[in-house]
C-alpha cells in the first residue's frame, strides 16, 4: 500500500487533538452532536454534512456546509485542504474488456483509481475484508484505458475517483467522490464472510452501487454543459 493512500487507511497515531475519522473504515459520519472538526459548529446525521480532505495528514475531515465552503476554490489554506466535491457521474459507453482488465492486475469485480497529487500519479485500489488494498496499476495498462475512455478523465486529485465495476459481461463505471470509494470499503469490511463474502456482502455491495447510479447523471452531461 502506498504511503500516501495508507495515511487514509489506517488510524492516525494518537495526538492531543481529537483523533480524525478515518475513511477505511466506513464513510465519515457525524454522530448525534458531534461537531465540525474545523469551527465546531454542530453537525447533523451523516448526508447533512460535508468533508474535506486534509492533504498533509491524508485524512477526510466531517465539516459544516460554511467551512466546506472556504476549500471549494483550488490553492484554498495555500493547498492543504481540498473539499470532496459531490458529483456523480455514470459513463454509459465506458468500454473495457477481459484482456485490458487482466492487464490492470486487478484479482476482484471492483475497483478504484484516483490520481494521488503526493506520488504524482495514478493509483488504483480495490476494497477488501482487510480495507483498501492496492492494485499494482501497470501505467502502460491505464494509459490505454485512459485512451479508449476519454470522457470522465477530468479528475480532480485526491478527492475524486473512477469507480469500476465488472456486471455480468461487461463493465460499468461512476465518477465518483472519493469518499463514497471509502464508504464501499467500509461495507466490506463490515459484511463480507468467509472466501466469496456471502450474501449479505453482495446484498450490500448491490445496494451501494444501485444508490451510486440513481445518483449519478449521465457523463455525456457533462461533456456537453
Amino acid at each position: 500500500m502506498s504511503q500516501g493512500l495508507r495515511r487514509f487507511v489506517d488510524p492516525p497515531p494518537p495526538k492531543a487533538d481529537p483523533p480524525v475519522p478515518g475513511v477505511a473504515r466506513e464513510k465519515p459520519k457525524a454522530a448525534p452532536g458531534e461537531a465540525c472538526e474545523m469551527c465546531a459548529e454542530p453537525l447533523g446525521d451523516a448526508h447533512s454534512h460535508s468533508h474535506v480532505v486534509n492533504l498533509d495528514t491524508r485524512q477526510i475531515m466531517c465539516t459544516c456546509r460554511a467551512c466546506y465552503l472556504l476549500f471549494t476554490h483550488q490553492g484554498a489554506a495555500g493547498g492543504r485542504y481540498r473539499a470532496v466535491p459531490d458529483r456523480y457521474l455514470h459513463d454509459q459507453a465506458f468500454g473495457l474488456d477481459e484482456a485490458r482488465w487482466e492487464a490492470l492486475q486487478i484479482p476482484v469485480r471492483v475497483a478504484f483509481f484516483f490520481n494521488n497529487s503526493d506520488m504524482d500519479r495514478v493509483v488504483a485500489f480495490y476494497p477488501s475484508p482487510a480495507g483498501a488494498t492496492e492494485s499494482l496499476l501497470p501505467l502502460e495498462a491505464w494509459a490505454e484505458v485512459v485512451a479508449a475512455n476519454p470522457v470522465m478523465t477530468d479528475l480532480v486529485p485526491d478527492v475524486e475517483a473512477l469507480l469500476v465495476r465488472r456486471a455480468g459481461e461487461g463493465f460499468e463505471c461512476f465518477l465518483v467522490p472519493i469518499d463514497a470509494c471509502y464508504e464501499l470499503v467500509g461495507l466490506v469490511r463490515m459484511h463480507w464472510k468467509g472466501f466469496d463474502g456471502g450474501e449479505e456482502a453482495w446484498a450490500a455491495i448491490d445496494g451501494f452501487f444501485d444508490a451510486v447510479r440513481d445518483r449519478s447523471r449521465p457523463a455525456t452531461d457533462e461533456v456537453e454543459s
